[in-house]
């Protein structure tokens, strides 16, 4: 059963990697916005992409900042300002092997009444793998406007519940330009 709303966020500076992350070649595809948009898009009915402008080849939905500041937290914010959603999931751009076992199972084990979903891994809390609620609005807002833009405050502040992932594979994050060679190659084999 496909989920309703993903966001991917590819919005970041990528200055680590000395260029913008969102925009290198990874698997089939011209950029790794594009190969996560593809693959998100078998398992949700509608993905966006979060950035501060459409700097995409192809065919998406961006969702722009609603703030001058630019965080995570704005993203996130932006997104339940921009659509009628009562819930979204949210993934980083530079974590490719996030896959659909791991997306059903924060689905499959997420509770009602909680504001935020979030995995953990070996790495420690992944808060851009999670599920966010409308609900966060609040003090999401107010966590802007105190210009506090941790989203680990955040995870704090209101209900969340996190599932523990025992797999690093999963969360390998492409910050440096060995982490993302690396993963180029792992891609290929696979």
């Amino acid at each position: 059963m496909k989920k309703q709303t993903a966001v991917i966020f590819a919005g970041g500076k990528s200055s680590r990697m000395g260029q913008d992350k969102a925009l290198l070649p990874f698997g089939d595809y011209p950029t790794l916005s594009e190969y996560q948009y593809r693959r998100l898009s078998k398992l949700f009915d509608k993905v966006y992409i979060s950035a501060k402008s459409n700097k995409f080849g192809f065919d998406v939905e961006v969702i722009n900042d609603c703030y001058e500041e630019s965080s995570p937290l704005v993203g996130i914010v932006s997104v339940f300002e921009t659509l009628d959603v009562t819930e979204i999931f949210v993934l980083s751009v530079d974590v490719p092997f996030v896959d659909g076992d791991s997306i059903d199972r924060l689905y499959r084990e997420a509770l009602v009444s909680k504001d935020i979903i979030v995995a953990s891994s070996p790495y420690g809390i992944e808060p851009l793998c999670a599920i966010y609620r409308r609900t966060i609005l609040p003090q999401a807002k107010e966590s802007i406007e105190q210009n506090n833009h941790r989203l680990q405050a955040l995870l704090d502040s209101v209900d969340t519940q996190v599932i523990e992932f025992d797999r690093e594979d999963v969360f390998i994050n492409l910050n440096y330009p060995n982490d993302y060679h690396r993963a180029f190659l792992i891609n290929k084999v696979n």
